[in-house]
This record gives structure tokens, sequence and C-alpha cells, in this order.
């Protein structure tokens, strides 16, 4: 499928329509989320209702955070500016807080330099870059039947060896450029290719035992377009296969809540982290600035941390008119959403256990970062301001701050409250997302 710089606003990767009702399939209640700091300037219109307090243990880890990110494809839809890129990878106010790029591997070695300069500008911030192919060159692929797809594109299983290379040498290109690949994917979304190659779960898992360990980076597997587990379970399965994959990575294309938990890979993957690689949510029709149908994207965030446990979230296209910076480079609603996580809870920084649900439309996540930092990002999907307590299980703050996102505000700066006996009652206003970072 070609693709051009004009691409619809609504559009993505593959037929913009079916991938519509794919996004759809999964999508849940609109979730509106946030809370009012103590001592926050603007007090809830309505009277709060009180909630169950939040227990929030530093001491009890899960997984570590790689970090919040977005994908830019510079043949798809243009390049981000030189002010597009420092409002997407900036972590000061009015910045979205971006730890992590994902790019793709164009099969033409002549068009390798297509994103290297927002890879670069990245990688000078200190963000992770990825790399995704869509397709190998075309000397390495040939055609079969697929069902109903008479000119489908698989690769010739003699190129396994020349593709491994191919990546590697892509990996190094960028390297000699300044830019040190954190991990390469084998296949975007193997199992969802209609305009791209197809993989099996076998042949991805031979691929995996057989040649990716001659790839000078970590390497991704399977990037399922839905999630579904028959393409990441014989990779788990297989010792060989397992041992030449570090990442392994998923897209949440329509997947409910109810399979975000993955206990094979808790059972088999030590050692291994788990992604969440792609996504829009909860669609690319409506604009990114309706509310408070943005919200749907801290919810999702929240399960995507909390049930799920991945280590990263990544977005479709960072700039784009349902996505986290709107087309003019302003961050929209669904990018403020997402940046009550991504400039607060950074790389490194470690999930820890707190109370996930403490009312019927709250959703609560923590976080533990350097020294006894704590993050906590709390989602009121609500129409009524909620008063929540929190509580630090063997810890004593001193104070703690705030930023907040509603209808009217954008990650904005809600001043700092004290901490007493490890606890604070904060006010989470109806329809609003709040972060919150003890100091």
């Amino acid at each position: 499928m070609t693709h051009s710089q004009n691409q619809p606003v609504n559009g993505r990767q593959g037929s913009p329509s079916r991938r519509t009702v794919l996004a759809t399939m999964g999508a849940l209640p609109v979730l509106t989320a946030a809370a009012s700091a103590a001592g926050a300037s603007r007090a809830a219109a309505a009277p709060a209702t009180a909630a169950a307090t939040v227990v929030v243990d530093p001491s009890a880890r899960r997984q570590t955070i790689r970090g919040f990110g977005g994908m830019n494809h510079t043949a798809w839809i243009g390049d981000l500016t030189t002010a597009q890129r420092d409002t997407a990878f900036g972590t000061g106010e009015g910045r979205l807080g971006l730890s992590l790029l994902r790019i793709p591997v164009p099969e033409d070695r002549a068009a390798w330099n297509r994103d290297l300069a927002t890879a670069k500008r990245a990688a000078e911030l200190g963000v992770a870059v990825i790399a995704s192919p869509w397709n190998p060159p075309a000397s390495m692929v040939e055609t079969f039947v697929h069902g109903s797809q008479t000119n489908a594109r698989r690769l010739r299983y003699d190129m396994y060896g020349a593709y491994a290379q191919h990546l590697n040498d892509f990996t190094t290109y960028l390297r000699n450029n300044g830019v040190n690949l954190y991990a390469i994917s084998v296949q975007n979304e193997p199992d969802y290719a209609q305009d791209w190659t197809w993989w099996t779960p076998a042949e991805m898992a031979r691929f995996l035992r057989e040649n990716a360990g001659s790839i000078g980076t970590k390497v991704i597997a399977p990037e399922s377009f839905q999630y579904l587990k028959n393409m990441s379970d014989p990779i788990l399965n297989d010792t060989a296969a397992l041992a030449n994959v570090d990442v392994i990575g998923a897209h949440l294309y329509g997947t409910p809540y109810a399979n975000f938990p993955y206990p094979l890979f808790k059972q088999k993957g030590a050692g291994k982290e788990l992604w969440m690689t792609e996504v829009y949510y909860p669609n690319s029709t409506d604009s990114a600035d309706l509310w408070p149908q943005a919200l749907d994207v801290g919810e999702h965030i929240h399960h995507a941390m909390v049930d799920a446990e991945f280590q990263a979230y990544i977005w479709w296209y960072i700039r784009r008119g349902y996505g986290p910076m709107r087309e003019d480079g302003a961050i929209s609603k669904r990018g403020a959403c997402m940046a009550q996580f991504a400039r607060f809870v950074r790389p490194g920084y470690v999930r820890i256990e707190a109370t996930a649900k403490p009312a019927s439309d709250v959703y609560v996540s923590a976080y533990r970062g350097s020294g006894s930092t704590v993050v906590v990002v709390a989602v009121n999907k609500g129409a009524s301001a909620v008063s929540q307590q929190f509580t630090l299980a063997n810890s004593t703050p001193s104070s703690v701050s705030s930023w907040l996102t509603d209808g009217s505000r954008n990650v904005a700066p809600q001043g700092a409250s004290g901490v007493s006996n490890g606890s604070f009652t904060a006010t989470l206003p109806a329809r609003s997302v709040r972060t919150f970072v003890t100091g």
C-alpha cells in the first residue's frame, strides 16, 4: 500500500476503516480522572464524595518502567519540526515528556536517513530509540496465497540470514550517525499484514532461534497487532528462540482489558522486557481535543501499567489530529493525559503497589523514582469530585506537588502541600487526571 504525507487525519497503516473497527472493539466507556491536590487553589464546584484510602507501598516493587513514547514516520506524514521535537521529548512545562521514540526500518537503504534528524535530537535529549520494519528488501520477499489474498508477502526462507544482516546494518548505520538503537523489531504486526509482510508464529520463532543472535542490539518480537498470545506463546515456550529476544512487544488495537495480563510471560519471561510498542486509543476518527473522551487515554495507560504490567507505552503518530500533538504542534487533550504519566514517571522508575481502584470511577497507579521520590497518578472517571486520602507506607515525605489536566487545563501546576505522617488528602475533580510527586 502506498502512503503519502497527505494521508487523512484518521488514517494509519493499512486500512483506516478496518483499523478503526479493531481499535474500538475493546473500547470501554469514557474515562475521567484526576485530583486537585491538597491546598490546590481551585476547589471542586460540587461537594467531593469520600473514597477508600489509597495505600501506596514503596517497598512492593513491580515492573521497571522504560518510558512513554510515540512514532515518527516521515515517509507517511512528514517529519517533526525542530520545535515539535523539543515539545515531544522535553520534560518541562508545556512539553509531552516522551522518553521513547519509535521509527521505521525502510527496506530501501537510500531512505535510511529519512527519520535520522528526529532520532538524533531525541537521542540528544536522552530518549531511547527503537525501530520496526514493515517489509524486508524486495529481493528477499516472495508472494504466496494467504486465505483470499493471492499476492501476500513473506520473507523467503533462504533469506533469513540476509534479513538479520539487513536489520544489523540498519542498527550500524544509526550508530555511525549518532543514534544507538535501544532495540530493533523483527516485524511490525506480522499477523495483520495485508499491506506488508506476513509471518506465522513458527516462522517468527525460527528466525529468532536461528538468526536473531547475530543482531547487534536488543531484539523485539512479535509485535502482534492485538496482543494475540498465539504469536508470542511459541517464543516463550522455545528456549532457543527466547534466548535471542530481549523485548516481547505487543500492540493493543481492540484488545480488551481482560486480555491485558499475560501469565505465561510471568512464568517464563524472566530477564526479558514487556513493551506496548504501538496503539492509538480510543480511535483515529475523533479530534484528540474531544473532552472528556480524551480521558480514555489516561485509563488505558493505567490498565497497561497495572493490569498488563507493560514497561513501555508507545503511541502511534506523535503528531496527528488524533494524537498527543496536534498538526499545529500544540499538545492535545489526549497528549496532556499522556503527559501526566510521561513527564513524571521517568525511565528507570519502578511501579509500586497502590490501591488501584479506591472508588468506582477512580484509577490509581504509583511509581518509585530515585531516592525516596514517589509519583502517584490518579484518574477520576466520574462526574463528581472525589476526596481522596493517600497513605505512603513506611515513608514520610515532607511535601507533595501536583499537576492537573481537566476540561480547561493541561498538566497545570497546582503547587505543593504538606504531608502528615505519610498521608495527605486531595480532591480529585470530576473528569480529570492528576499526578502527585512527593518531595
